[in-house]
């Protein structure tokens, strides 16, 4: 079963905002290196261009309006193509960690399928369902749902048999047992098989949006690639890491919240 996160809830506001500005100090040094290594030459420009140059660049999009529109394809590309990997992860995951039928009969072709490099499917999705959104759903779908399988496997398998025992012994039906007591104690396990996912997620569009593509961030890497304009491509997967940092923050906030019993 897969470990958690430890939780920061019971540190002091002030504390936890002194610690995020600690997180950002090395971010920021990497990105005073990288522009002095710009500035001095030892970093070609034709190669890789500076800082200064990737924000202009992101600025001109911002004005043009070309960078909203990309952003907001792109994200409902992940939205749809996450919302049909965990529906079908973690409803896998609850027959196969019920009952020893279910993992029969579903653990096998999920750990065959999970070994499988997603991303080469790709051409064969296209091939399947042709060259419109359909394949680069798929293929978020099909990353998103094997970290919440896994997960969420692990978490029910690793409920406390006690607490089924009670469960039992108060007449709580199936259903029941599943919603207040099964699910709760597999949340930890089935929130770190979240952020798993969502990373995948961002990775899977990444390659998704290179492929027969006409919008979203990935069409706008891909552009600026055909004529060398290395800001504009920079700035593409900047933006790519930024929401992918932006959901996970988001799915760590949620964590924290949820979790908070455990502190008690």
């Amino acid at each position: 079963m897969a470990t958690t996160a430890p939780l920061t809830t019971s540190l002091p506001r002030s504390e936890r905002r002194q610690r995020g500005w600690h997180r950002a100090i090395s971010p920021l040094v990497l990105l005073l290196a990288w522009q002095l290594a710009s500035t001095t030459g030892l970093l070609p420009v034709e190669t890789l261009a500076p800082p200064t140059a990737v924000f202009d660049a992101l600025w001109t999009m911002v004005a043009d309006g070309r960078l909203a529109d990309a952003v907001g394809i792109s994200v409902q590309r992940v939205l749809a193509g996450f919302a049909l990997g965990a529906s079908v992860g973690i409803l896998l995951a609850v027959l196969a960690g019920l009952s020893r039928a279910g993992e029969n009969a579903i653990d096998p072709p999920m750990q065959m399928l999970r070994t499988l490099p997603h991303f080469g499917l790709l051409p064969l999705f296209v091939l399947w369902f042709g060259i419109d959104e359909t394949p680069k759903i798929a293929l978020i779908a099909l990353g998103v749902a094997f970290p919440l399988y896994v997960n969420t496997v692990g978490g029910i398998r690793g409920v406390d048999p006690k607490f089924l025992d009670t469960a039992r012994v108060l007449g709580l039906s199936a259903a029941e047992r599943l919603r207040q007591v099964i699910l709760p104690s597999a949340l930890p396990s089935i929130l770190i098989g979240l952020r798993l996912s969502l990373g995948v997620a961002w990775l899977s569009l990444i390659v998704a949006e290179q492929i027969n593509t006409t919008s979203g961030i990935g069409y706008l890497v891909s552009d600026a690639a055909s004529f060398g304009r290395t800001d504009e491509m920079v700035g593409g997967l900047l933006i790519y890491g930024l929401l992918g940092l932006a959901t996970d923050a988001l799915v760590r906030s949620i964590e924290r919240k949820a979790l908070q019993w455990r502190l008690g």
